[in-house]
């Protein structure tokens, strides 16, 4: 069919999803998750219910020759009670993997979040929109709209000028990627270029983001989804979660991991599995959580609450967290020589903090993300790195 100004419409498919484990078919189109349905069920609480139905690194895919898309969608944006709302999230429209235009969605559902500790929220429903790109380059080509990282995105239609079919397989090797809000996206500003999707980029792979904001916390339910994931390449990024919800103490914490790289095993016997621990976090380094917020200069920042003396009892910190992670793989990598390790500090640490601080005292900058995709594809993907071409 078309529309006023002459647009096909194509009703969305999941053949035109890339970057997902599930999709749910609502009232309005689709929903991308990025857990299956077994491990949605099994979700403790919201803030991770509502982490894994934003889509971060989803992208729709198609070929194309339109100059002209229109992709209408209804979004569910987030905001805190007494606080302004952020700006509109960002599609963005890569062509041929350059990026090429940027949209937004006005509107939409607004989840409003009346306790920043425990996530308890109200919504008040929206309407649909459009994010619209026009003067695209003529003929045939590859186009990836990047869903934004930090607003649930239900996907209605596509209308454009010209037949769009979904993207045929790339090819590239899948890297699975597992981590908290930072590896989420938290403070970039563009959907693709949250420091996974960047990495990927300049590792010519294709990203499967299973960053989820507040929780990584070696969940079983997320091991089980990655274990029966296909992947040529994964990633686990631990530790600053489980340390600013003080989940756990010592005594359970490497047993925890054991078992999550474990279940991942299952399914991924031989597969690279690269073990990271967390970044710099000057506010955790050496002072357990829980992590509290501080509004006392005016700003959201973090703030740790914890006393360092209790680390004797087992209380965690990132400097013992990182220490644990790199004993695992040394234990483990005589009967696991496709297990890695790679200190987080290496992807940012004292000399990028200093260049470019954690704003909110948690999370990087847009630039931060930029510097720790600059590093991982110099570990990770380096010719003697991990993730080398040549691995499989």
């Amino acid at each position: 069919m078309s529309t006023g100004r002459n647009l096909i419409t194509t009703p969305l498919t999941a053949d035109f999803l890339r970057g997902h484990l599930d999709v749910e078919v609502t009232a309005h189109g689709l929903l991308p998750h990025r857990l299956p349905a077994r491990a949605r069920r099994q979700i403790p609480d919201d803030r991770l219910a509502v982490a894994e139905a934003q889509p971060s690194g989803v992208r729709l895919a198609f070929r194309t020759s339109a100059t002209t898309i229109d992709l209408d969608t209804l979004p569910t944006k987030r905001v805190y009670a007494g606080f302004p709302p952020p700006p509109d999230g960002v599609y963005d429209l890569r062509d041929d993997g350059l990026l090429t235009a940027q949209a937004t969605v006005p509107g939409g559902n607004l989840r409003t979040i009346t306790d920043m500790q425990t996530q308890t929220a109200h919504l008040t429903p929206g309407p649909a929109g459009t994010a619209h790109f026009t003067d695209l380059p003529a003929g045939e080509k590859n186009i990836e709209i990047w869903l934004p990282h930090a607003e649930i995105t239900e996907v209605i239609a596509l209308r454009t000028n010209a037949p769009v079919t979904p993207a045929p397989d790339t090819g590239r090797r899948v890297w699975l990627h597992h981590g908290s809000s930072i590896s989420h996206g938290s403070n970039a500003v563009f959907p693709s270029t949250i420091w996974p999707a960047l990495a990927a980029s300049a590792g010519d792979v294709e990203l499967v983001n299973l960053g989820f904001g507040g929780s990584a916390l070696a969940d079983p339910f997320t091991a089980r989804a990655m274990r029966d994931t296909p992947a040529d390449l994964i990633s686990v990024k631990l530790g600053i979660n489980i340390v600013n919800t003080d989940a756990m103490r010592l005594r359970a914490f490497a047993p925890a991991v054991h078992g999550f790289l474990d279940t991942i095993r299952e399914g991924h016997p031989t597969t690279p599995l690269l073990l990271i621990s967390p970044i710099l976090c000057p506010t955790h380094e050496n002072t357990p959580g829980p992590l509290m917020p501080d509004l006392s200069s005016g700003t959201l920042k973090y703030k740790a609450t914890g006393d360092p003396a209790e680390t004797a009892a087992g209380r965690l910190t990132l400097t013992i967290i990182r220490d644990v992670l790199a004993d695992i793989v040394e234990q483990r990598s005589a009967e696991d020589p496709h297990l890695h390790h790679l200190d987080g500090l290496d992807l940012y640490g004292d000399t990028d903090h200093d260049q470019f601080p954690l704003p909110d005292a948690l999370h990087p900058s847009p630039e931060g993300h930029q510097r720790i995709a600059e590093n991982f594809a110099k570990l990770a993907f380096a010719d003697n790195g991990p993730f080398a071409a040549t691995t499989s």
